[in-house]
């Protein structure tokens, strides 16, 4: 079953959909938000339209391994998805995705789908 994988951020949040069993991640699109707190009806109609199984949240760490305060607000957002949703909530380390998402021509939903395929890779 699909996953949804999100690129946190402050006034957007990269969206992708990920297939675990077909090793694969797509791109969806992004959903806006407002110091933190993402339009939740545009996450209503993505959860209804894909029904996950789970989340993947990416959580930027520092290079070093420590978490920063936008580290902490990734939490949040993972806490209120798996709360509004009762789905499982993942964190994935997102060092480096919007490095990643910018060398292949794309913004914040091309990194929640490098964030959904560095996920893929623990697997």
């Amino acid at each position: 079953m699909a996953h949804l994988a999100f690129d946190f951020g402050e006034k957007t949040i990269g969206v992708a959909v990920t297939e675990p069993r077909a090793g694969t991640a797509s791109p969806l699109g992004t959903v806006r938000a407002r110091n933190g707190v993402p339009a939740w009806d545009a996450l209503d109609a993505l959860v209804r339209e894909w029904r996950p199984e789970g989340f993947v949240v990416g959580l930027p760490l520092n290079m070093d391994d420590t978490e920063s305060e936008m580290s902490r607000a990734a939490r949040r957002f993972g806490d209120r998805l798996e709360e509004r949703y009762g789905t499982a909530v993942i964190f994935a380390d997102e060092r480096l995705s919007t490095f990643e998402a910018v060398g292949r021509g794309g913004g914040h939903a091309t990194a929640a789908q490098v964030i959904a395929e560095t996920w893929l890779g623990t697997l």
